[in-house]
């Protein structure tokens, strides 16, 4: 059995280099890239389909890598492995996950033991396995109460990297009051109020950008690979 480490830091490599040993007898070979382009290309080479990836990486992330894993081989079995439970994670793998495909999601912070059970489960198995902290973080984030729905987490990614009601519309295919409706929605599930200070009101947008940063609703590779995902619309545009 090949395995394909996908991990920018050495002594985090080392670590699940070791933990493969032990956990799986069968592993022949564990191929070793730092980067999410440096694993697609290993995995296209080598015909990889069990990866242990690291989900924050430079240049090319484990979401945006996964999803091309997952695009040309849908049977590989992926093993994300990561110091960050943010919903902005587990957003961006449940939307690329292709139907049946054996995940497993585990925090660096997490026991050997339960790695090893992670390592087995997912990559021989075959089955679903989920960090007990990161079910606590799914079943917070399913609130109705405070959960966006995919339509308003779509609105609040166009609104983070600067667009305007309008072309918000026209790139999600809503009407203008469609828009205005699922940010008043957004507001108000990211507890941003008329708020005022010194008497002057602050920007609502700003607002809701700031508290999904804090409540990694949003994070930095979030807002990178909508940046990237609206320059390709764009693209397509004219």
């Amino acid at each position: 059995m090949k395995v394909l480490l996908v991990e920018d830091d050495q002594f985090h490599a080392s670590y699940m280099e070791d933990t493969l040993a032990e956990a799986l007898p069968e592993v022949t070979e564990i191929y070793h890239a730092l980067r999410g382009d440096e694993a697609e290309k290993e995995a296209r080479a080598i015909g990889i389909e069990a990866v242990v990836m690291d989900l924050r990486m430079a240049h090319r992330n484990g979401i945006e890598a996964a999803r091309t894993l997952w695009t040309e081989r849908p049977e590989t079995r992926i093993l994300f492995w990561s110091n960050y439970a943010d919903e902005a994670y587990l957003r961006g793998i449940a939307g690329i996950v292709p139907e049946d495909s054996a995940y497993g999601y585990v925090l660096k912070t997490a026991p050997r033991d339960r790695l090893k059970l992670a390592l087995r489960a997912v990559l021989v198995e075959g089955q679903i396995m989920v960090d007990r902290e990161i079910h606590r973080l799914q079943k917070r984030s399913a609130s109705p109460r405070t959960a966006l729905d995919d339509s308003e987490y779509a609105v609040l990614l166009d609104l983070a990297i600067g667009l305007q009601d309008r072309l918000i519309a026209e790139r999600r295919g809503m009407s203008l009051r469609t828009v205005q409706n699922r940010l008043l929605a957004l507001y108000d599930k990211l507890g941003v109020d008329d708020e005022t200070a010194e008497g002057v009101a602050l920007n609502k947008r700003v607002r809701a950008l700031n508290r999904a940063l804090v409540t990694r609703t949003l994070n930095i590779e979030t807002l990178e690979a909508a940046q990237r995902d609206f320059e390709r619309w764009q693209a397509g545009r004219s």
